[in-house]
């Protein structure tokens, strides 16, 4: 009989033995979305006063499914509908802050979008909300380096508390 119990102790070890923590990982994840989401986010002005007076360019339909532990992590679907057409798109991004996981769908405006070029791009997002599950409330109020602002209304599902940023990357599809 062969012992092999320690064979990949070197590849999995640090150089004093031990294997570095796992809240370290996360702690350095969480810090690197916050660090992108402030660089993505510094200009952002959100909330209802931000479109005080505005009328909507448009509106958008949207399904996301996000998960947090400190840090999180988000992805989805959306249709914009804009000047009589409708456009699909894809969004992912990361953030910081909240607990669970969700299922979101969402629906509401977008603003000062002139252009439908200026549609897809890095969105800094502010978020609140709950969902315990199928009772649940929040907003969603995103804007990119562009201008274009979208605030939606969101149900979820699952059981999650959501409160803080993230930045999103939206792309148009085929």
């Amino acid at each position: 009989m062969i012992d092999v119990s320690g064979t990949n102790r070197a590849a999995t070890a640090g150089e004093n033995g031990r294997r570095a923590p796992y809240h370290l990982a996360l702690a350095g994840f969480a810090l690197t979305a916050l660090l992108t989401l402030m660089g993505c986010t510094a200009s952002v002005q959100l909330g209802p006063q931000t479109v005080a007076g505005l009328t909507p360019s448009g509106t958008i339909d949207m399904e996301q499914v996000q998960v947090a532990y400190l840090a999180s992590a988000g992805g989805g679907t959306g249709t914009l509908y804009y000047q009589g057409a409708a456009y699909p798109f894809s969004i992912g991004g990361l953030g910081v802050g909240g607990i669970g996981a969700s299922t979101i769908d969402a629906q509401g405006e977008i603003y000062k979008l002139g252009n439908l070029a200026n549609f897809a791009g890095t969105y800094g997002q502010a978020r609140y909300g709950y969902a315990l599950g199928t009772l649940s409330g929040g907003d969603l109020w995103m804007q990119n380096e562009k201008g274009v602002i979208m605030h939606l209304k969101a149900k979820r599902t699952g059981l999650m508390l959501s409160l803080g940023g993230d930045a999103m990357v939206i792309s148009m599809s085929q």
